[in-house]
């Protein structure tokens, strides 16, 4: 039986280059996290577009994830606009799923605060540790206490928006994951989307940002990545919960 993550339609709010063909890959990585065809995530570029109201709410959900290039504290012309979209995204409570440059771009949008910090920058697996809203949470909680999961990020998020409630940290950044209380939207620095191959597939194409951030070459670095098993099943159990939700209000 298909799951529900699979009857949705999205829009994934991206940020890349229009040659970087991380950009395909992306979608599919979304697909492949959420159980769905590829051609139910339809794309949006937020370099050169702004979205329209309507395009946000002719959706089931919207999702962000990684910038290859781009970055929330160094910002840009085109960020003024997408930071809008992102406060809007939250006030018509509109289901959001967004990681790494996503989870930065809503922090900044909402008044956190989004610094670069190379020596805090986390390239890799790394195991992640949810705090005690984490462990009570409906799509957290399955994570278990401890968990391993793919980053690849040098933007840090050092203050959550006011009213944020954090759900995962790790030894090297505090703040890992957020939602906010009655708003269909989580965030988080890590990427759910991503599993070993696929972080290993886009390292392969920023080969000198592993080399820069980590020190490492491109071999050692594949051979230092994990299988992270307890966050594939993450942006299935926040479709669940979030439309399950809203099926019971309905019913």
């Amino acid at each position: 039986m298909a799951s529900l993550s699979s009857k949705l339609r999205y829009l994934l709010l991206q940020v890349r280059r229009a040659d970087d063909p991380m950009r395909a890959q992306e979608v599919r990585c979304f697909s492949r996290a959420l159980g769905c065809d590829a051609d139910r995530i339809e794309v949006l570029d937020l370099i050169h577009e702004v979205p329209t109201p309507r395009r946000l709410r002719a959706v089931d959900g919207v999702l962000m994830g990684g910038s290859g290039d781009y970055s929330v504290a160094a910002g840009g012309d085109w960020l003024g606009g997408a930071l809008v979209a992102m406060r809007e995204l939250v006030e018509w409570n509109i289901p959001t799923y967004a990681s790494c440059w996503g989870f930065q771009a809503l922090a900044r949008a909402l008044g956190g605060e989004v610094v670069t910090d190379i020596d805090s920058a986390e390239v890799g697996t790394f195991e992640m540790q949810l705090t005690e809203a984490g462990l009570s949470d409906p799509v957290f909680a399955a994570l278990g206490p401890r968990f391993l999961a793919q980053q690849g990020h040098q933007d840090i998020v050092t203050q959550l928006p006011p009213g944020a409630v954090l759900l995962a940290t790790s030894a090297r950044n505090r703040n890992q994951a957020f939602t906010l209380p009655g708003k269909p939207i989580y965030c988080s620095q890590f990427h759910p989307e991503l599993d070993r191959q696929s972080l290993l597939e886009r390292a392969a194409h920023y080969p000198e940002y592993v080399e820069r951030v980590v020190g490492v070459s491109l071999e050692e670095f594949a051979a230092s990545l994990q299988d992270t098993p307890q966050t594939d099943q993450l942006l299935e159990r926040f479709t669940s919960h979030v439309f399950g939700e809203r099926a019971e209000r309905r019913a």
